[in-house]
This record gives structure tokens, sequence and C-alpha cells, in this order.
């Protein structure tokens, strides 16, 4: 499958780049960005073709890899499903649920294939626990911490606008929902949104199973407090989320085995743009907590 990357930022060139220069099933066509110069110093690297035109490069490829803010990617994915590709996108989809709902009616439209990249869903330990515990049930709750250093260190995305902006909750929590929603199911209400230091948000989730969860979410954690887990307590005890030796690169290489997987069959993955809408609105409705909470401070 012939495939672009839409991105030329630090995510684009750690994980998406080497990914799809390696993956044995993708011929990497090219880069597009929106700043030339960074495109084409990532497709040298790469040994692949910068294009200054996105739509020259849809017209090329049956995919496109998306590395962009959330509401560039929105944009960009309802453009390129129309132009028949299909895609693999990042969390999150999209940052308001209007946004997401373009991209999922697009690929509707268009018949194309999508996946979006929720990385510890690519990862074979946490994806096998996750199908566990999900055919197991009987969970009363779960607790989530996602808790980065992204703005108390020297991290590449620390001077993300859009992260700077949207906080954890929009980066990391993602992530979190990532596992807790296959597990306890569809959330029917976020009861409470709370804030904490810096970017901290803590949210408490009711779930239509009945269980109810916790997500602690930061960017702004100490360095030596950084880390995330998942703990579940049910009738059959407590389990934790496992963490995984795979790098980022073999993570998202699964993704794109996914995206072909899914282009090939027809069959949707558990991780498609509809998921992906479902966690844009959670993300909404949590924020609108929040936003109503501090005006009865």
């Amino acid at each position: 499958m012939r495939i672009g990357l839409l991105g030329t930022g630090p995510w684009a060139k750690t994980a998406h780049a080497p990914a799809l220069t390696t993956h044995p099933e993708l011929e990497f066509v090219g880069v597009w960005g929106r700043r030339p110069q960074a495109a084409k110093e990532l497709a040298d690297r790469h040994r692949t073709r910068a294009y200054d035109d996105v739509d020259a490069l849809l017209a090329e490829v049956d995919a496109v890899a998306v590395a962009l803010p959330p509401a560039v990617q929105a944009e960009l994915a309802v453009r390129a499903a129309r132009a028949g590709c299909h895609l693999l996108l990042d969390k999150p989809l999209a940052t308001t649920a209007d946004q997401a709902r373009a991209v999922v009616e697009a690929v509707r439209e268009a018949g194309t294939a999508s996946v979006v990249f929720f990385t510890t869903r690519f990862q074979p330990e946490p994806e096998a626990w996750i199908a566990e515990q999900a055919e197991r049930g009987g969970w009363f709750t779960a607790r989530a911490q996602w808790l980065g250093a992204v703005f108390t260190t020297d991290s590449p995305f620390a001077a993300s606008p859009w992260r700077r902006e949207k906080g954890a909750l929009w980066d990391v929590g993602p992530h979190a929902l990532s596992v807790v929603l296959p597990v306890l199911g569809d959330v029917r209400r976020v009861s409470a949104a709370a804030p904490g230091p810096g970017d901290t948000v803590h949210v408490v989730l009711e779930h239509a199973s009945g269980a109810s969860s916790t997500l602690a979410l930061s960017l702004t954690a100490p360095p030596a407090a950084a880390g995330s887990a998942v703990e579940l307590r049910g009738e059959s005890g407590v389990t934790l989320l496992p963490h995984s030796p795979h790098s980022v690169v073999e993570s998202l290489t699964r993704a794109a085995d996914a995206l072909c997987a899914a282009a090939r069959t027809g069959r949707p993955h558990p991780c498609d743009a509809a998921f992906g809408l479902r966690v844009t609105e959670i993300l909404t409705e949590a924020e609108d907590v929040l936003r109503r909470s501090a005006l009865h401070d």
C-alpha cells in the first residue's frame, strides 16, 4: 500500500517516518508539511519525496499517516478520505465533537479504513491484558493515572501550542480512555472533574456497565513522579495494566498493520475513527464540567 505522511514535527520524526520507512507492506511515497523546508529535510532523511501541495500527495497514495495538531488533523483527514485515502490518525482525533464527527462521516461516505493510534492499544502485552479483562467482566471500579513530565522537563513536545492550550486532558486523557472504555464499557456520564497543579485534571466517570472509574491526568508532574498505571478491582480481585518493552516505532508499526488489515478486509478496527469520536465526546464533556466548575468558583 502506498502511503504518505502529513506532518514534520517531533512525533513525525521519531515515530511515523521510521515506522513507515521500515514497514514491509507500505511504500513510503512522500511527506507534506506546513513548513516546506522541514518536509524536505524529513523526506531526504528517509529517501522519499517532499510535496509542496497536499492534494498532489493525496492523489498519489492509497493511505496517509497524520502527525499534526488535532484540529489540523481533522480537517486534512476529511480531505484525505474524500480523496479515497485510508487513514492512520493520531490521538486525539480532534478537539471538538463536530470536527471528529466530520472525519467519521467522510470515512463512512468514502468507504475507507481508519485507525487512530492510541499507543497502549498497539502494544502486545497491554492489548492482550485489555482483551482478557473485557472478557472476564465483573469489574467494580478502575483507577487510571497518566502523569507526564512534558512541561517539567526539556521535552520536544513542550513547545506544542495545542498541548499548551488543551493540556493533559486532551493529550494523555485519550490514552487512559483507550484502556478503560473497552474493559468497563461506554461512559454514560462524566460525574466530576477538578483541576490539580499545573494542567493536572481529575475526572470521575460513570460507565454503562455500572462500574465507575477515575482518571488522574497531567503533563506537569515532577519527573520522579511521572508514569502511567491502570488498576482494576472487581469480582475476580485486583489487576494492573502491564507495561510494555516495545518502542513507539514498534507500536506504530502494529497500528499500520491494523490499517492494512482493515483496508484489505473491510472490517473496522476497534480503534477506528468512530472510537476516536467517542473519546472526543467524553473529553469534551469533561472539559465542559471543568468550565462550569470554574464559573462557580
